[in-house]
């Protein structure tokens, strides 16, 4: 138990450095989140967007490998989906245990669903959105997950998130806030980081080929992971840094 307590006040300390001040139901979540199934603001599990939290699809995975998850099985539902129109629908299988029947989820995802940094990426979004919905049914997740999303909440191109970064507040007041672009700059220069270093681990931490292909909400996940691991092991980030370093060939 106190094991519990002791990683929920590092969840709710680095999620006031990351976001702010969150509300006492926010922190009431968190508390659960953390005592229930031990996710990890620090490792990238959680996300806190416009005031709730989201788990997220490396954070599902995580706790499936620790409750001892059997496997996971993905079928394209093909007669559901169009592929001309990049329509894509998935079903998702997880299997708890050796004798378990299975949590089933089911995922789509087409253009009008996902941000526009991603189009063309719907296959693979569609059958992590099946494979998220399957996995929090399987462990009793009531949160959405942050890939879960669709353009609404998230498709944000460059002229809305400028908007964003200088949103008018109710007072008439302008709250200007960094652009993800900017924070991951400010990181990486603050912590000298290698930028060609952090580009390979952000797209293998948000599992798209090239960071272009991530939507925001997974972004804005590996910037608050990129910053909490900065500030608390920044030798250990280096050297997780180095591992996607490309060999160079020697010269003859």
């Amino acid at each position: 138990m106190k094991k519990n307590v002791v990683s929920f006040r590092s969840n709710a300390n680095l999620a006031r450095q990351l976001w702010g001040e969150p509300s006492r139901i926010a922190l009431r979540t968190l508390r659960e989140l953390t005592v229930r199934y031990s996710l990890s603001v620090a490792g990238g599990d959680l996300q806190f967007l416009e005031g709730r939290w989201y788990v997220t699809h490396s954070g599902l995975l995580r706790l499936a490998s620790r409750k001892g998850c059997r496997g996971i099985r993905t079928i394209l539902q093909e007669r559901v989906s169009d592929v001309g129109a990049g329509r894509w629908v998935f079903k998702a299988t997880v299997y708890k245990s050796p004798s378990s029947k299975g949590f089933v989820g089911y995922g789509d995802a087409d253009p009008s669903n996902v941000s526009l940094m991603v189009h063309g990426a719907e296959m693979r979004i569609a059958e992590t959105r099946a494979v998220n919905r399957a996995l929090r049914k399987a462990y009793g997740i009531g949160l959405c997950s942050v890939e879960e999303l669709g353009s609404l909440s998230i498709n944000r191109g460059p002229e809305s998130d400028h908007t964003s970064s200088t949103k008018q507040s109710s007072n008439g007041s302008t709250n200007c806030q960094p652009r993800l672009r900017d924070q991951l700059c400010l990181l990486i220069r603050q912590h000298n980081l290698d930028p060609a270093l952090v580009k390979a681990y952000a797209a293998d931490f948000c599992g798209t080929p090239s960071l272009r292909e991530a939507n925001r909400g997974l972004i804005q996940s590996f910037v608050s992971h990129l910053a909490a691991c900065a500030k608390e092991d920044r030798d250990m980030l280096i050297c997780r840094l180095n591992s996607y370093a490309q060999p160079t060939e020697a010269k003859p």
